[in-house]
Order: C-alpha cells, then structure tokens, then sequence
C-alpha cells in the first residue's frame, strides 16, 4: 500500500525527535484519532429512555442534529420508558434486528457481548483525550479488556427532603447514620409527612434503594470470586432494618415505579424520598410547586454500619449492535456524541442529572451552579458496581435484570416471606446465574 507524503514526513519527524533521547527512554505516543466515513445512504436508530429533565433530551437532540448537519445521515430517535429498555434491549440483540443502538442499563452489555460492535479503538482515543475513564463507568462497558458499549454517563441518585418538615420532626440538620436516619423517618411519619422510597421494580430508583440498604449494614450478593453469599448475618440485619424503615412509609410503595416516588414527592404525600436531580426541576419548573422547590433540599445516603459511603448511581452506556447495516455511520455518530463540545453541553443541558463518564469533563460550570447540584457531582467517581464484590459479566447483570435483590427486600418487609426464606429464595435465584 503507498505511503502517502504527509504520513512519511510526520514518521520522519518523529524519527529525528528519538534520535535526541537517552537511551532506554521511550516516547508514549498518543492514541491516533480514528476516523469514521458513514456509508452511502446511512441511516441510523437509537433507542433511548425517557427523560426525567427535558433540558437531557433538548440537548441530546440539538447535537444529534448538528452531527445530522455534518454527515448527511439521519438518526431516529425512539423513547421507551425506564422499565423497558432493558427488555427491548435484549429482544433486539436476540432477534437481530431493530435499533443500531440503544443506550442501556447498567451491565446489560455483558448479557450478549457477542451481539454488540466492538468499540475499544474510539474508547482509548476518548479515553487518552479526556482525561481517562471513571472505573466504575468503564467497567459495565468492558470485557476481557475490550470494549463492548460506550460509557455514557451516571444518573446520581441522592436523598431528597422537604427541610422545613425534618426540622418540624425534631431534627435540625439531617442525620448522618442510618440510626439517625430511622428515628427522622419515624419523627416525620408521626407528623404526617412521611418517606417513600420503592420496594416495586424500579430500574434506577428501586435498585439504587435496595444495593444501599444491602451495602450500608455490610452485605453483598456475591464474594470476590462470585460465590453466592447474600444469605448472610449482615444481610439480615440490612432486612431487619428496611422492614423498620417501610413502616414509617406511605402505603403502597412496594408497587413503584421509577415515577412514582417523583409524583408522590410532587403531590405532597410524602416528604423524602431518594431521586435525581430531576425532582429539583420538576418542582422548579412548575409555579404551583414553587414552595416545595424552595423547600427541597439534598443529600447524600447516610452512612451504615459498614462505615463508609456506598452507593450505587444509574449508569448507562451506548450500544451498538453488529445487527447494524452502517457501523461506520454509527461509530462516527457516537464519537461525535462524545467529543468535549457535545458532551459538555449535554451535560449542561441536563442540568446536573447527567453525571460525566470522563474526568476532564468534572469541571462543567454545572455542577457548582445550584447548591442542590452537590450530592449528584461526585457519581461517576463515587459509584459502586452492582455486581460487587465479584466480576462484573453475564451472572450479574442477569441477577440485576431479574431484581432480585429488589423483590427479596420488598418480600421480606411486606411480610409476604420472613427475613431468613427471602434471603434464602434470593440466594437460590442468584445462583440461577452465577452457577452457568
């Protein structure tokens, strides 16, 4: 294949600078930028959820347009709500056909890493670009050191309460532990302004619940080397304590959904619950609700007996499934999605719901816009895998599609089952997965 002239003048110059170093020292060359032609007559289809912050999708769209605008090529967008993604996701890759990308759930991509294109060239390049990958977010997109999805971003997930209604409980800031945390709930269901947060299947909030109850009092669905151990004593006593807490509720939370707790907050049934940012502006926007938005405040999850922050956020990544008739279209589409003028104002536009997935994008003005914004700042830094402690892969992201962590705790304290058969019947679910 002929060399062309500007490439050999550049792997001269490059030769002369090594003549200069010492020997034994050796340059770090930077990941070259790969370069993407759409093919003719591309046309493309993402699948994505449904915002909960309009300013995400505006965002998300005027960039999809402007790359539209550059290419030629036209991307249809489709929304389909939180709950449904995960399945349309896997009918797509079982079927072969539907969308070219979907932005998924979590570890969704280790469930058919055999029906997705390969994106490890364009992650290293974004990657040495961008300052590096958050861990937590590269590792739901990677297997075996490649990489299988995109890493788009982390939803933080923090408490949200109406502050005049903790101090009217009795509490004059907000409790730090998760004792502290108990007696408020118990205080501001007494005062007829109690909590809710899901025990239903909830995608993100049911989930980020529940691995929080399980994680703060020292438990985990699986050890080091993916062996089985949510039947535990730590287990039991993060049971033990959310039967405590769903007392203090508003009825009927083991039945929502990722909306309702915002529709419960919005309506003023309940005081605190956990969300993103969305509930914010979704108060904010609303002129009838301009004393709730005035009133919220949030936080971080108190601390349990494990004694450290641990949380899980929502995090999602980009897809692309070798279904696809134009790859190169698509990957050109993603990486343009990513690039810093973009990214940044996609996560301006959504207004501290999105969450980086790399470091050099931390300083967007966004996150120190709004005191509010603070808890959600961090998530991509912060998160904590579902599948801990063990690999992340096919076993753990089955466990997490199939929640079972979430009904094992909403069996438990609805009474439908005691503390020790829930953790049992999780186990023998669990390790459906884990045993394959």
């Amino acid at each position: 294949m002929p060399i062309k002239r500007r490439d050999f003048l550049a792997g001269s110059a490059a030769l002369a600078g090594m003549a200069g170093l010492p020997l034994g020292v050796r340059p770090t060359f930077a990941q070259a930028e790969p370069s993407y032609k759409p093919e003719e007559g591309a046309s493309l289809r993402l699948l994505r959820w449904t915002p909960f912050v309009q300013g995400d999708e505006d965002a998300w769209l005027a960039n999809t347009k402007k790359f539209t605008e550059a290419t030629g090529v036209e991307v249809r967008i489709d929304k389909e709500s939180w709950e449904d993604i995960r399945p349309k996701a896997a009918v797509a890759a079982n079927v072969g056909s539907g969308p070219d990308m979907v932005l998924c759930w979590f570890d969704d991509a280790h469930q058919y890493p055999d029906k997705l294109v390969e994106l490890t060239e364009l992650a290293n390049y974004l990657g040495e670009k961008y300052g590096g990958w958050y861990d937590g977010l590269k590792g739901y997109a990677t297997r075996d050191g490649k990489f299988i999805a995109m890493p788009l971003t982390a939803i933080g997930n923090a408490v949200c309460y109406r502050d005049s209604h903790v101090k009217a409980a009795g509490f004059s800031e907000f409790p730090k532990d998760t004792a502290g945390f108990l007696e408020l709930c118990k205080a501001m269901k007494a005062k007829g302004t109690p909590a809710g947060f899901p025990h239903g299947k909830a995608v993100g909030d049911g989930n980020n619940y529940a691995h929080w109850l399980l994680w703060s009092h020292g438990g985990k669905m699986v050890d080091e080397a993916g062996k089985v151990t949510i039947n535990s004593p730590e287990t039991l006593a993060a049971i033990n304590y959310a039967k405590q807490l769903y007392e203090t509720f508003i009825p009927g939370t083991e039945s929502w959904l990722d909306i309702n707790n915002n529709r419960a907050f919005l309506a003023g049934q309940i005081s605190l619950t956990a969300n993103g940012v969305s509930l914010y502006y979704a108060a904010k926007k609303d002129p009838a609700l301009a004393e709730i938005a005035t009133d919220l405040r949030t936080t971080n999850f108190p601390i349990g007996p494990v004694g450290q922050s641990v949380e899980l956020h929502q995090t999602s990544s980009i897809l692309l499934f070798n279904h696809s008739k134009y790859p190169e279209a698509a990957k050109a589409y993603i990486k343009f999605m990513m690039e810093g003028d973009q990214m940044n104002a996609w996560i301006e536009g959504s207004s501290a719901y999105c969450c980086q997935p790399l470091k050099a994008f931390a300083d967007n003005p966004i996150w120190t816009a709004d005191p509010i914004h603070a808890p959600y700042a961090k998530a991509s830094e912060t998160l904590r895998p579902n599948g801990y402690a063990g690999p992340l892969g096919y076993a753990s992201a089955g466990v997490m599609a199939d929640y079972v962590l979430v009904d094992m705790f909403a069996a438990a304290v609805t009474g439908q089952m005691t503390p020790e058969d829930a953790m049992v019947e999780a186990e023998r679910r669990a390790n459906r997965y884990y045993r394959l």
